[in-house]
C-alpha cells in the first residue's frame, strides 16, 4: 500500500514521542497506526541480502529492498520528534506526572483493544503466550538492574541499546522504562539534548545490533505464528499497563551508579487513597479526561490506518 511521506513522517513522530517517555513503546504507536509489520519487515531486509540487491540492481534495486520511500520519513519523523520531545516529556514527568500517565494508560489500554481485535480467530492454547507475554512484561523491569553489573560502562551502554530498541519494537514494553530501571534513562536522553556523541555512537551501535537480531526473529514469528504472535503482544501491552496507574506508591528502588533512584517494586492505589497518602490532589477529572483522550486518539488512528 502506497502511503504519503507526510502521513509516514508524522506516524514517526508518533512514535519518537512514545519512546521519549518512561511508559510507552514507539511499537505501539506503529501498531495502531497501521505500520506494524512492515516496519519489521523492512527493518529485517538490513544484512547480506542488501548488497545483493546493489549488485545486481545498483541503488534503485537497494533503495527498493530496503524500502526506504518508507523507511526515511519515519525516521526523520522519530529523530525531529526524539530531539523536540526529550526536553518536553522530561518537563511534563516532573510537573505532570500524573495527566501525562493518565494519557498514555488511555492510549495503551485501547490499544489493547486494537491488537486484540487484529487476531483472527481464537482457540484455547492462545492462553499460552498470552501468559508468557503478561510474565514477561512484568518480569522485565525487575531484571534490567542486572546490566549494571557488567562493569564496563561502554559494553553497559551498548548492551542498554541493544535492549531498548528491541523493547521498542514490541507494542506495550517501553524501552525508555527498561532504561529507567537500569539507571540509565537520565544518560541517554541527557546525551540526546546535549549531543553527546560518544554516549550516543556506543548506544546507537546496540540499537543496530538488537534491531538486527530482534527484528529477524519478530518478522519469523509474524509469517509463521501470527495469531500466537498477536497474543504474545496482547500480553506485553496488558502487561505494562500498572507502569502507567497514575495514582502509585513507590515501596522498592535502588541507587544508580550515578545516585538515580532505580524503581522497582510499586503499590497501586485508588485516587482517594493517593490523596490522603500525599496529600496532594489526585487530579482526578483531569487524569480521567486525558485517559479518554488518549484513548480516542488510538481509535481515530486506527479507524484511518484500516
Amino acid at each position: 500500500m502506497k502511503r504519503q511521506p507526510l502521513g509516514i513522517f508524522l506516524r514517526g513522530a508518533g512514535m519518537g514521542a512514545a519512546d521519549a517517555v518512561p511508559g510507552v513503546s514507539g511499537g505501539t504507536i506503529a501498531f495502531i497506526s497501521g505500520i506494524y509489520e512492515e516496519l519489521i519487515n523492512t527493518i529485517k531486509q538490513f544484512g547480506p541480502s542488501a548488497f545483493g540487491a546493489w549488485h545486481q540492481g545498483g541503488w534503485r534495486a537497494l533503495s527498493h529492498h530496503l524500502n526506504l520511500t518508507f523507511l526515511m520519513p519515519l525516521l526523520a519523523g522519530v529523530a525531529v520528534s526524539l530531539f523536540s520531545v526529550a526536553h518536553l516529556a522530561l518537563w511534563l514527568m516532573e510537573a505532570h506526572p500524573l495527566l501525562l500517565d493518565g494519557f498514555f494508560f488511555g492510549l495503551v489500554a485501547a490499544s489493547a483493544l486494537v491488537v486484540g481485535q487484529a487476531s483472527a480467530g481464537w482457540k484455547l492454547w492462545y492462553l499460552l503466550p498470552l501468559l508468557v507475554g503478561l510474565l514477561l512484561a512484568q518480569a522485565l523491569p525487575g531484571m534490567m538492574p542486572l546490566v549494571l553489573l557488567i562493569g564496563n560502562e561502554s559494553v553497559v551502554v551498548m548492551v542498554a541499546g541493544c535492549i531498548a530498541i528491541s523493547a521498542m519494537l514490541l507494542p506495550g514494553v517501553s524501552g525508555s522504562f527498561l532504561l529507567l530501571t537500569m539507571g540509565l534513562y537520565g544518560t541517554i536522553m541527557g546525551a540526546i539534548r546535549s549531543l553527546d556523541l560518544g554516549i550516543i555512537v556506543l548506544f546507537g551501535m546496540g540499537c543496530a545490533i538488537g534491531l538486527a537480531l530482534f527484528s529477524r526473529l519478530l518478522s519469523w514469528l509474524l509469517r509463521r505464528h501470527h495469531t500466537s504472535t498477536m497474543q504474545l503482544l496482547l500480553g506485553f501491552i496488558v502487561g505494562s499497563l500498572p507502569v502507567l496507574w497514575p495514582w502509585r506508591e513507590l515501596l522498592r528502588y535502588q541507587m544508580g551508579p550515578e545516585g538515580q533512584m532505580i524503581p522497582l517494586e510499586h503499590r497501586y492505589l485508588l485516587p482517594a487513597d493517593y490523596a490522603v497518602l500525599t496529600g496532594a490532589s489526585a487530579q482526578v477529572a483531569g487524569v480521567v479526561a486525558l485517559m479518554a483522550f488518549g484513548a480516542l486518539i488510538v481509535v481515530l488512528i486506527n479507524r484511518r490506518a484500516n
